[in-house]
């Protein structure tokens, strides 16, 4: 049966949640590889939305396997907050959540670190989510950090306190004064903690390869989106794990022949939320009719994402790093009062030269090449079969196809898990 991948490819935001609840029920395990609870999946169904941060999106089948990898960080207060609602809107959380034992914890101190390096930042700030995921993807690359497995080891709190003792030194570098908000809350963290160490911690890579023996089928759920992937993305405004299909393999522990499918999500458009480069950004009503229509707020932060027409430049980009085999276009309906809409093809550089690829600086872009294309004109939501859809939406589906050279298989036409129409 193998693995399929589902990720995005574009600057996070895409709609991966609502993509993985409408295909889990054809798998039977849901897998979470990195990223953090800086992540927000959103899923609407039955007139209720969820915001998933670190559960996978596949927790609303009662019979899917939800794992959360080696490769994911977690908050235990901000996992057990998410547990706590679900099971409060009636979601049955812990019988069929698994965590392995090699992912790293997210300490009261990480988000003290973070909040102190963004504020020494002042105007080149990154945009964190201050939620602590940076500096705990550098204390696991620098091999200091706690994971889950430690929490059930005697000397759990000797080594919690050395290393809040080297964070609180490390925060004085940034100009803190060893003040911070968060650790208010660490008598809350082992409390978090403590409940962790009851739930199912797993062997992580041994156990998601026998369910794979088994003849288990597995959906691998990315977080965030190829365009912040900390090799790939557009360093330094990245997050900081990798969110490509090769996250997958070392975020879960399984070898890349056990790959299937790699389905890539994409908006309509394009959204970034937080500081970087956005060559398609749009500054006029233009975007911000966007961002009113779309609702393009954060899930996790609340703030605005900026918002621009779709980049093909770096959408083959993405497609070519993931191995991307299916696309799902996400928030059709978004342009449907559109006249004119706009595709970027190309860059042109500063010295002339016109660019197909994305580039080492997106600094170094002087103006963009555009085509136009005809807009629909036509609510999207009123059609439930692809065939019977305004031609011009058709074609503007099948000009993306043949930009990237990959079939669209699923085409989103409203938030609601019914509003989805597969090829």
């Amino acid at each position: 049966m193998g693995v399929d991948v589902l990720l995005g490819l574009q600057w996070g935001d895409e709609g991966k949640g609502k993509v993985v609840d409408v295909l889990a029920p054809k798998y039977d395990v849901v897998a979470r590889f990195q990223g953090g609870p800086n992540a927000g999946h959103s899923l609407v169904f039955d007139g209720k939305k969820f915001v998933l941060h670190l559960i996978p999106s596949g927790i609303f089948q009662p019979n899917t396997i939800n794992i959360i990898g080696n490769g994911v960080v977690i908050d235990p207060i901000i996992l057990l907050e998410e547990i706590k609602g679900l099971e409060e809107a009636g979601i049955e959380v812990r019988k069929n959540l698994y965590i392995a034992h090699k992912a790293h914890l997210i300490l009261p101190t990480h988000r003290c670190i973070d909040q102190a390096s963004e504020r020494s930042k002042g105007k080149d700030k990154i945009g964190s989510t201050l939620k602590g995921i940076g500096p705990t993807y550098m204390d696991k690359i620098g091999r200091n950090n706690l994971r889950v497995g430690d929490i059930l080891l005697s000397d759990f709190e000797d080594r919690y306190k050395k290393l809040k003792a080297k964070h609180l030194k490390l925060m004085q570098l940034y100009g803190s004064n060893g003040q911070c908000e968060f650790l208010d809350n660490e008598t809350a963290w082992f409390d978090a903690v403590d409940q962790l160490a009851k739930m199912q911690i797993v062997n992580g890579e041994y156990f998601i390869n026998t369910l794979l023996d088994e003849g288990k089928s597995v959906l691998a759920e990315g977080a965030q989106g190829t365009l912040l992937d900390i090799d790939f993305g557009t360093y330094p405004f990245v997050t900081s794990s990798n969110t490509t299909t090769a996250g997958a393999c070392v975020g879960l522990g399984i070898a890349p022949s056990k790959i299937n499918k790699v389905i890539g999500i994409f908006k309509a458009y394009i959204t970034r939320v937080g500081s970087g480069p956005f060559p398609t950004e749009l500054f006029d009503e233009t975007g911000k009719k966007m961002q009113d229509i779309g609702h393009e707020f954060g899930a996790t932060t609340g703030r605005p994402r900026r918002c621009g027409w779709l980049d093909l430049v770096a959408l083959r980009y993405a497609v070519m790093l993931n191995g991307v085999t299916e696309l799902a276009m996400m928030k059709s309906d978004v342009l449907d009062s559109f006249e004119t809409i706009k595709v970027a093809t190309a860059y042109r550089t500063k010295d002339g030269k016109l660019s197909n690829e994305f580039l080492f600086s997106l600094n170094e872009i002087n103006e963009i090449e555009y085509d136009e294309i005809t807009g629909w004109q036509e609510p999207l939501p009123d059609y439930r079969k692809y065939a019977d859809m305004p031609k011009t939406f058709k074609d503007y589906v099948a000009y993306i196809e043949n930009a990237v050279g990959v079939p669209v298989k699923l085409v989103s036409i409203g938030p609601d898990r019914d509003e989805t129409i597969m090829r």
